[in-house]
């Protein structure tokens, strides 16, 4: 990429995203299930507690009323920095002298606190990095971005799987929590140090906006037909994400029986696959648009229930891999798809909110699907499922249900989406 007086900021994104990625692998999927493990909580509530990352992401209108001023950089950090200290709590909560119960309500506590705070500074905190990225190189940047996140994290997972491993073998589980927390603390400083070197780049609004307050631009937000038809293919991801995600940690930890060092590989394997992948889909929704590369996306993560629905103990190393791979092929795309979507069809002045929207939305429906899947879940697992000799579990039907609202997904991007007039200066 060309170098201007941003070029910086655009390592410091990178660095930052690397760190926050970090963070996010010792507090969520298998690591969250053991720390649940560790306090006893089932394995329903742990999911529940696994999608409080979606509810948080439900709080990011939160920062329509918040973020008023053009710059928001110095509240953007401090509430990142109080989030991630929240996190690292996580891994002290079991050492308190409390009864098991008030652990439980302490540790869900702190999580949704860590969710809630994180979520209101995701939109302008993301904003704050795109406005430095030009648009013509959105998709490439965003791929080298995942991609030192995705190298660094599967070098760092293999460390940390190996570290609990060992102090969980010896008797020593205290010792791998300490070693978390740290872990975490850690990260928490390089983060906050990318964030104050940061040069924030600011849009000045148009005259008829600055006069309104924060409710008017919700509405007139909300009544933008093009901004809610694009939010709609988030709404569909966010469903069939919320069914079958947070029940995984539980599913490889329990039913499938991986061991953490088992996890750390297929995780490298993952990385393996979705780094090349993203820049090819990078090149084409820079050539074409996110809508088109969204569609193969879709196609392969559609694969990937596909194979998870008849993923069993008896060939769970392989067929999990297999849609843990497919997987990865599939979410070098999504994910950066998801964001430019909004920049594709979106006017400049309107984007932090729009991302704000967005979350908001992904985040309050995908914890209540969740919510509501969770007795429909407790109940199959009571279930003895045999079909033609063979055992199925919760999981595989869950994931069964996810493959047909992807199909949907499918349907909705290539009748609706690509019919919709892109974002150009000229309007």
């Amino acid at each position: 990429m060309a170098k201007d007086k941003y070029s910086f900021t655009r390592l410091l994104f990178i660095i930052e995203a690397a760190a926050e990625y970090f963070i996010s692998l010792i507090v969520t999927g298998a690591y969250l299930a053991r720390l649940t493990g560790i306090l006893g909580m089932s394995d329903g509530m742990t999911a529940i507690l696994s999608n409080f990352v979606s509810l948080g992401c439900g709080f990011q209108m939160v920062s329509i009323f918040m973020f008023r001023k053009k710059s928001v950089k110095k509240g953007v950090t401090w509430l990142l920095v109080i989030t991630q200290l929240l996190f690292m709590m996580l891994y002290v909560v079991p050492f308190f002298d409390i009864s098991s119960g008030a652990k439980t309500a302490l540790f869900m506590t702190f999580v949704l606190l860590a969710y809630f705070i994180k979520n209101v500074a995701e939109a302008p905190k993301i904003n704050m990095y795109m406005a430095a990225v030009p648009d013509k190189q959105r998709g490439i940047f965003t791929s080298i971005k995942e991609m030192v996140s995705l190298i660094g994290g599967t070098i760092f997972v293999n460390i940390m799987g190996r570290f609990v491993d060992h102090y969980d073998e010896i008797g020593q589980t205290e010792t791998s929590l300490v070693i978390c927390g740290t872990v975490i603390f850690v990260l928490m400083i390089i983060h906050t140090i990318t964030l104050v070197l940061a040069k924030e780049k600011t849009f000045e609004k148009p005259d008829t906006e600055v006069k309104n307050n924060s409710l008017i631009e919700f509405k007139h937000l909300i009544l933008n037909k093009k901004i809610m038809l694009v939010i709609g293919v988030n709404t569909l991801w966010s469903i069939s994400n919320a069914i079958s995600l947070p029940f995984n940690g539980t599913f490889m930890i329990h039913e499938l029986n991986f061991d953490m060092k088992f996890i750390a590989m297929v995780t490298a394997l993952y990385t393996v696959v979705r780094i090349p992948v993203s820049f090819v889909l990078a090149r084409i929704a820079d050539k074409t648009t996110f809508s088109k590369m969204l569609i193969i996306c879709f196609i392969i993560k559609l694969l990937s229930f596909a194979f998870k629905v008849f993923t069993v103990p008896a060939n769970g190393k392989v067929f999990y891999t297999i849609y843990h791979l497919l997987d990865a092929a599939a979410m070098g795309g999504i994910n950066s798809a998801q964001i430019n979507l909004i920049y594709d069809y979106v006017a400049p002045e309107n984007r932090k909110n729009a991302l704000a929207l967005k979350q908001t939305i992904y985040g309050f429906v995908g914890f209540f699907t969740t919510l509501a899947i969770t007795p429909f879940f407790n109940f199959m697992q009571k279930c003895d499922m045999v079909v033609m000799g063979h055992k199925f579990y919760a999981q595989n039907i869950l994931a069964f249900i996810s493959l047909l609202i992807v199909v949907a997904n499918i349907i909705y991007v290539k009748k609706v989406v690509l019919k919709l007039k892109p974002y150009t200066p000229e309007g």
